[in-house]
């Protein structure tokens, strides 16, 4: 294993992974998202016990299946960009993210030993709107760009960085390159449109063998978040690309990523449904092992997915 890979799950187990922090902070919490950025909560001795809560019940879950957890959920906005826009210098940017990493030790602490393993993980978010077509950005911009925020996680002693809502092929290609520089591993999930491609053109296939062929094969893994089944399953044509597919992060609804977060509650969906769905995934395509949710899962839905999908792997180490 090289210092830019991430270990799978051991056979017949499964890494479980956070919900939907924002959408459950928001909506079942009550607390404001400013430019939809949750480090600046820990500021907050309110939002912080809250924070903790929701990451403890994602943690229990875990331990109740007896599976090694990766957390992460904080810094999907710790960025340059939108630092600036919420009023950070870049030391200030630099010490809230080193406080996310440090956050989420202090809460995993208590799991040594119920847990099998916990890794932390930094959220990246793009650049630009995620929900647009990515922008402009061009490779060389995004790698500069980026490492800003992985040489902070790497500092921090974050375990992986993981790319979340990504949706400009360029913006992706350098992520990766900056974060096999830093020497930090790179999990990169895509988000999708109804039609199962990225917001800006590309399938998600051509996505994902674009950047592996610019980069050198650099990310650890790839990966899908905020996006329903029903939009996201077309994209998956079982084609060898699909082995460089790891995680699974669904919103618990099909509707507009937009619209979702501004609804002013939580959608959560059917969480026996999502679970069948992760299961029938988790048995097509074995190589995904990281799995959790995005807008509107929490903890009820990683309960139900982890034990569904850990049925479908046990089946499949007994057969």
């Amino acid at each position: 294993m090289t210092a830019t890979d991430f270990p799978a799950a051991p056979d017949g187990c499964i890494w479980l992974t956070e919900g939907g922090t924002e959408t459950e902070i928001l909506y079942r919490h009550g607390h404001e998202l400013p430019e939809f950025a949750m480090f600046p909560l820990l500021e907050d001795a309110a939002a912080t016990a809250d924070l903790r809560a929701m990451m403890t019940n994602m943690l229990d879950a875990a331990s109740a299946l007896g599976q090694p957890m990766l957390l992460g959920g904080l810094d999907y906005r710790a960025s340059p960009d939108w630092g600036r826009k919420l009023g950070y210098s870049p030391e200030g940017l630099a010490e809230a993210t080193i406080r996310n990493i440090e956050f989420l030790r202090e809460v995993s602490v208590p799991y040594v030993g119920q847990i099998p393993d916990v890794k932390l993980a930094g959220i990246v978010g793009p650049r630009g709107d995620a929900y647009g077509s990515g922008g402009k950005i061009t490779a060389e911009e995004a790698e500069d760009y980026h490492a800003v925020q992985l040489e902070t996680l790497k500092r921090a002693g974050a375990d992986i960085a993981e790319a979340m809502t990504f949706n400009n092929v360029p913006e992706a290609v350098g992520l990766a390159r900056a974060a096999e520089k830093v020497g930090i591993p790179l999990g990169i999930l895509f988000t999708l449109c109804s039609d199962g491609c990225l917001r800006s053109g590309p399938t998600l296939r051509e996505a994902v063998e674009r950047v592996d062929r610019e980069t050198g094969n650099a990310p650890a893994f790839y990966g899908i978040n905020c996006a329903h089944p029903e939009e996201f399953e077309p994209a998956l044509d079982g084609g060898d690309w699909t082995s460089r597919l790891r995680c699974l992060r669904p919103n618990a609804v099909k509707m507009d990523k937009v619209a979702l977060c501004k609804l002013g509650h939580i959608e959560e969906g059917d969480p026996d449904d999502l679970a069948a769905r992760m299961a029938d995934l988790a048995g097509r395509y074995p190589g995904i092992d990281i799995w959790g949710g995005c807008c509107g899962t929490a903890g009820d839905h990683l309960d139900k997915i982890g034990r569904a999908v850990l049925e479908v792997r046990r089946a499949s180490v007994e057969a």
